[in-house]
């Protein structure tokens, strides 16, 4: 896949690289100054729980799109936000729940009104072998049990508060991590008995079980996506947004455990 990912602290640093060495052209055409065909670049920052199905529908849109290229950059949606807000160079942004996405809109940095896309809800993952027998959302209480949650200030830590409350548990996590994959990670690598995250994570990781409860659909998140305000390519930006809730993107997103409307 010709798409490129971008990650961490330093990705308004490399966006902002790439920007000034890419061929000058039009509001957002595509032939450059020599009179050939330029290579268009959108830059997306998207949700972890994203990763692979944008990935994979970057590429789709990049086949579609000759002389397109997409950039990817994942992580926690509270810390693309910040980074949006600090002016990181960016031409859509895709959050993993609505109040991330409507602080930045707020802030008048988003191109008309956000729309949700697409909903995921939690599932507790385990290792193969379930080495603490959890069963229920209940056993992450027991003491013996080592859980790993997500920051509190990303969608799935304020998810997993509010599944906790909602069933009057107490749980004490033996980590707090940054985004949805490292949790996962924890549980993958047997670090922890268990971990809260997305159902769509368990589904594409392989290497956890996942357990349903009936507390993760009073948790369910919506996923909005916008076209920010200072968009350098706002009309492939719009193009983005329009694709990812095509009717073959609702296929891409429903197999890895989304929930479309």
């Amino acid at each position: 896949m010709a798409s490129r990912l971008i990650t961490g602290a330093a990705a308004g640093l490399v966006l902002a690289a790439a920007a000034a060495c890419a061929p000058v052209d039009g509001s957002d055409g595509s032939a450059g100054s020599g009179g050939g065909r330029a290579e268009r670049t959108l830059t997306v920052f998207a949700a972890a729980s994203l990763t692979g199905t944008f990935e994979e529908l970057g590429g789709r849109f990049e086949r579609e799109r000759p002389g397109t290229r997409v950039e990817f950059n994942f992580a926690g949606s509270s810390e693309l936000a910040n980074q949006i807000a600090e002016g990181a160079p960016a031409d859509v942004f895709a959050s993993a729940d609505t109040q991330t996405m409507d602080t930045v809109a707020g802030d008048g940095l988003t191109a008309g009104d956000p729309v949700v896309f697409v909903r995921n809800t939690l599932r507790i993952a385990v290792p193969p072998d379930n080495p603490a027998g959890v069963g229920s959302l209940s056993d992450l209480a027991d003491s013996g049990v080592k859980v790993a949650l997500c920051a509190e200030e990303v969608p799935c830590g304020a998810a997993a508060a509010e599944v906790l409350e909602a069933a009057d548990l107490e749980v004490t996590p033996v980590s707090r991590e940054r985004d949805v994959k490292a949790a996962l990670t924890k549980a993958e690598l047997g670090e922890v008995d268990a971990a809260l995250v997305y159902r769509t994570d368990v589904r594409a990781s392989g290497r956890v079980e996942g357990i349903a409860f009936p507390e993760a659909e009073q948790a369910a998140n919506d996923y909005p996506i916008a076209v920010l305000d200072d968009a350098a390519r706002p009309g492939l930006a719009r193009e983005w947004t329009e694709f990812v809730r095509s009717d073959g993107a609702a296929e891409v997103f429903d197999d890895a455990g989304f929930t479309t409307s």
